[in-house]
């Protein structure tokens, strides 16, 4: 959609570009699941070169989705530009012949998040009409634990990862509320459990709710009433999450009693990594869990700390008594210049 100001001339200052074109990426051909990638990714590049490209380089770009969204594979984390700016910076509006771009694009393409097929088929089917976000009701800390037992219950505390390490509800599940929480809670969280929050404020609690209801999930049993205060007011067990800096973990990584588990994806993982470290994605981390031993500590580490966060608490929830998080993690590493591991591919 173009963008018109009437005072500067019949030209468009600016486009909405939706999936199209991002900050620094474009969008996936991938995603629909039906088998026509190719064919998307040939309209994507006309779409890019003979209309948005031509529109001149002062044309301001407004993309629907930015840093943190698996609509690219890897969003850049300005949520506006311009077409200028992206034929000089962004990789996909490099010259290459529509054949050449088809086999970039397509190349070294992340999984598709599982949520994305269950969206479009809801979509496409047409999603029931609520009318309304949900009122999510308040619990108080002997209600939530009451519901802990439930494995159809799943509690969700949405505090910074920092927090989450200082104490937390034991079985509690990490996803921490930043530009990639309804991604995040989209690969891990499936739609028919029950889900009970944690948040730092109850400010939050609309933003929580709604990114949830626009994901589909509506079986939102309630929240904790004045947060981790009211659950440490009433005496109840606290879980707490050990956190190294980059630094403990080299000085500790040879340790014999001790697994560094990295859980970016494949590609982040392949272009290098910690000395030593087992490679397990976050979203297979529950399909994996046989392949670690609980008599083990273990270190998860990301690309920030924050996906690690959610693999430290999934492994407490399934047992794992030493589980110890590296905030900042593979950014931290590489800032403080620490021995990398690359792949043999």
């Amino acid at each position: 959609m173009l963008l018109y100001d009437s005072k500067q001339g019949k030209e468009p200052f600016a486009v909405f570009t939706g999936d199209t074109l991002f900050n620094l990426d474009v969008g996936r051909p991938d995603l629909s699941g039906t088998g026509t990638e190719q064919e998307q990714a040939g309209a994507l590049y006309r779409s890019l070169f003979e209309k948005l490209v031509p529109l001149g380089d002062r044309v301001e770009l407004y993309p629907c989705h930015g840093a943190g969204s698996s609509c690219g594979k890897s969003i850049g984390d300005r949520r506006h530009s311009t077409i200028g700016n992206e034929r000089l910076f962004n990789e996909a509006l490099q010259e290459r012949s529509e054949a050449e771009f088809i086999q970039w694009l397509l190349a070294d393409m992340p999984e598709a998040p599982t949520h994305y097929f269950r969206l479009k088929k809801v979509n496409a089917k047409g999603a029931p009409v609520k009318g309304c976000l949900p009122t999510v009701q308040p619990l108080s800390p002997e209600e939530v634990r009451g519901m802990m037992p439930d494995e159809n219950t799943i509690l969700i505390d949405t505090r910074s990862i920092l927090a989450f390490g200082g104490g937390h509800i034991p079985g509690a599940v990490n996803i921490a509320l930043r530009p990639a929480f309804p991604n995040w809670v989209g690969w891990m969280v499936d739609p028919e459990k029950r889900i009970v929050l944690v948040v730092d404020s109850e400010r939050d609690l609309p933003l929580v709710t709604a990114q949830l209801f626009r994901l589909g999930y509506d079986n939102l049993v309630g929240y904790l009433h004045e947060g981790m205060q009211s659950w440490q007011n009433a005496g109840l067990p606290l879980a707490h999450l050990d956190e190294w800096t980059v630094r403990d973990l080299d000085a500790h990584k040879e340790d014999a009693h001790l697994t560094v588990l990295d859980v970016r994806s494949d590609g982040e993982y392949e272009s290098g990594a910690v000395p030593g470290a087992k490679h397990i994605f976050t979203p297979h981390l529950e399909e994996h869990l046989d392949e670690l031993d609980k008599n083990q500590a273990i270190a998860t580490y990301c690309g920030s700390g924050y996906r690690a966060s959610i693999a430290a608490s999934l492994l407490q929830k399934h047992g794992f008594e030493r589980v110890i998080n590296i905030p900042g993690s593979w950014k931290a590493w590489q800032a403080a210049n620490l021995p990398v591991q690359r792949s043999a591919n």
